[in-house]
């Protein structure tokens, strides 16, 4: 899995006078869980931009100024309801032996028959959760939709394996081919000339 690295500062100040100083200075307050305590530090907000814009999975390398080093993953974020700036931010720092969830885009490939057909594709999950060890974490999950027709629908059943599990139902449809209008009509119309 590709990983990103953030610059980081530890924090001394946590409440809600040094969080605002912070925030006012671009910088976005934060907390690493998962190890033997909490961890609070202050990161630029620039340094977001490749981990949360982009439709990508990512662990994230946390260095810090007094030279120490997390391997995590986003946890959670918070956004100002107006600005949309990135308020506070949550990693989960890894433990290679510690299973952990993580969402992890689809990618569809091919061209679904049921699409040339006249169907209509139902993209119903564009990124789902994978819970796994961190070495067995996939960048995405692929799915080939060629031999889909029209009515067809691939569950996260279908999608299973042995390096991870997903964190939903079997039955939940992840992509689906539907009927259209179009393609009803001609059907009838097809039926009419008969």
């Amino acid at each position: 899995m590709k990983s990103i690295t953030i610059q980081g500062v530890k924090r001394e100040n946590v409440g809600k006078v040094a969080t605002r100083a912070l925030r006012n200075a671009e910088q976005v307050p934060c907390v690493i869980y998962g190890g033997s305590e909490p961890v609070a530090f202050s990161a630029d907000e620039k340094a977001f931009k490749g981990l949360v814009y982009t439709p990508e999975a990512h662990t994230v390398t946390i260095e810090l100024t007094d030279g120490t080093k997390f391997e995590a993953i986003l946890q959670d974020i918070q956004f100002h309801p107006v600005t949309d700036r990135i308020i506070h931010a949550d990693f989960y720092q890894l433990d290679e032996n510690k299973p952990v969830t993580m969402e992890v885009p689809v990618r569809l490939v091919g061209r679904a028959r049921g699409l040339v057909a006249g169907g209509v594709l139902r993209f119903n999950m564009r990124k789902v959760k994978v819970r796994a060890i961190p070495a067995n974490l996939p960048n995405e999950i692929e799915i080939d939709i060629t031999p889909m027709r029209i009515g067809h629908k691939m569950y996260i059943e279908s999608l299973k394996n042995e390096n991870y599990t997903f964190a939903h139902p079997d039955n939940a449809v992840v992509v689906a081919i539907r009927t259209s209008r179009n393609a009803v009509k001609d059907a009838d119309l097809d039926e009419d000339e008969d």
